[in-house]
Formats: structure tokens, C-alpha cells, sequence
């Protein structure tokens, strides 16, 4: 039996920040190929206001899913069909009468998840996780072009940066590193269930900076 995939929830929340700013939260994985063949997803992308309070909620489900990406202007914007998967199995994408499907999960290779394309045709495939009562995963990772007869690996890690940019919109495609240091890194296995955060902007030197609550 696979083990319950544990939730983070996280909190961000500003009072009297002195500017209205845009917080964007993206993946950043650690694998080869980045930025050529797999890309990261911008997960959330959040105002917060110039004076008084503002909050922002986000959660995520260590539960992984392979989806076949739907892909618009350089957004995933959809899922055609998707399977849940855990570290260490793999699954297959057949196509049948225009109707796509991931085969059940089997075991694979120790340490990755794998899914190989066995449509007869170019597959865009994504990497993704299942909050509770969804359908459907959430982006992270984005393969592009997958040839038929190819497989995508993936060795995840959830590690989450926050970003002050208005330059990108939720479920964009980072084909490149985002144009703006990271104001906060976080492997969100470390974290506990719960976890509040504080955006601040120094008046002095007007960097921003997300503290522990």
C-alpha cells in the first residue's frame, strides 16, 4: 500500500506593505534537460495590496499525477485524461478511437515516476499533483514533444520559490529561468502541514522578503 500522501498548506499575508506587488509561486525542479525538453509550471500568481492587510492561501497534495497536457498560448490549460501515480511505478498513454488513456500504475524504476507514450503520434505530457476532491492535477513539470515510443522521468522534488513579478500568469510555461531573483526557496517536504508567511518590503532598500510567522 502506498503511503498517504501527506498536505502543505501555506499562508502568505502582508500588512501595510507600502506597494501593491504581484507574488508568483513556481516549481523549480532539479533535472536535466531544464528549459529544453521539460519546463516548470507557475503554480499561483496573487496582488497584494499597497496598504492594510492582504492573505493568500495555497495548498498542495503529495500525490503525483501523469496528465496529457492541453496546451494554449504557452499555457496548460486543461488535461485531456490523467493517472495517479507514486514514486517508483510507471504507466503507459495509449490512443484508441481518438481516446486517450494512461494504463494502470505498475512498478518501475526505484526513485522516479515514468510514463511512456505509446500513441503513434507527438504527446505533450505533464507532471502534476491531486488536492483532495479534484479530478483532475495541478501542473508542475511540462514535457514537450514526447515522440511516440519515447518515455519522460521525473525524480520530484517539491521545492516552491516566490517570486515579486507581474510578468507571468497561472500555468504558464517557464520556457527559460524567471527574469527576477527569488525572494523565498522552500522544499515543502521539510515543512509542517501548516505554515504561515509574511511579506515584507524593506522602505530602505525596497527588497521583499517572506519570514515565518
Amino acid at each position: 500500500m502506498a503511503p498517504r500522501p501527506f498536505v502543505r498548506n501555506l499562508t502568505f499575508q502582508s500588512n501595510n506593505l507600502g506597494k501593491e506587488v504581484t507574488l508568483m509561486l513556481a516549481w523549480s525542479p532539479n533535472l536535466d534537460g531544464l528549459y529544453q525538453d521539460v519546463f516548470p509550471i507557475v503554480w499561483k500568481v496573487t496582488k497584494f495590496g499597497k496598504d492594510g492587510p492582504y492573505r493568500a492561501t495555497a495548498t498542495y497534495t503529495a500525490q503525483l499525477a501523469f496528465s496529457r497536457a492541453q496546451v494554449d498560448a504557452g499555457k496548460v490549460i486543461g488535461a485531456a485524461t490523467s493517472v495517479n501515480i507514486n514514486i517508483n511505478q510507471k504507466t503507459m498513454l495509449t490512443e484508441a478511437n481518438e481516446v486517450y488513456h494512461f494504463s494502470p500504475p505498475e512498478s518501475g524504476p526505484a526513485g522516479i515516476l515514468q510514463a511512456q507514450n505509446h500513441t503513434g503520434s507527438i504527446q505533450e505530457i505533464a507532471v502534476g499533483f491531486v488536492n483532495k476532491g479534484d479530478f483532475m492535477p495541478t501542473p508542475v513539470l511540462y514535457f514537450s514533444d514526447v515522440g511516440d515510443g519515447s518515455r519522460v522521468t521525473a525524480k520530484y522534488t517539491p521545492v516552491l520559490r516566490a517570486y515579486i513579478t507581474a510578468d507571468y500568469e497561472e500555468t504558464a510555461i517557464l520556457r527559460g529561468q524567471v527574469d527576477t531573483p527569488a525572494i523565498w526557496t522552500q522544499d515543502l517536504t521539510g515543512l509542517a502541514q501548516n505554515t504561515t508567511w509574511n511579506l515584507a518590503r524593506d522602505p530602505n532598500t525596497g527588497r521583499y522578503s517572506l519570514t515565518h510567522a
